[in-house]
């Protein structure tokens, strides 16, 4: 299966563990906090990338299917309901 790096950003701390466990995919911007590789995971470094993932502290760092759709961290139910409401042109924020 093919497979690529996510993190959740806001659950990330930037420990930095997962760009010393895993460099060829992940580098560090100015803060500590990982970027990774827009690509998927190769074959050969798929072990390093599942230990990375695991040894997350805080357990940002996952692995997730190469077709599956991008998540944001900041969306739930109820922003997309009302994304709903809004577009279908109900007032969004009154009672």
């Amino acid at each position: 299966m093919r497979q690529r790096l996510a993190v959740d950003p806001i659950a990330c701390t930037g420990h930095g563990i997962c760009a010393q466990m895993l460099p060829e995919l992940i580098g560090l911007d100015e803060w500590g906090f990982p970027i990774l590789a827009e690509r998927e995971v190769p074959a050969h470094l798929a072990v390093l990338a599942r230990r990375a993932a695991r040894l997350c502290p805080t357990l940002a760092l996952r692995l997730e299917a190469a077709n599956a759709e991008r998540k944001s961290p900041t969306g739930g139910p109820e922003d997309s309901a009302r994304g709903r409401r809004a577009s279908s042109g109900q007032q969004v924020g009154t009672r």
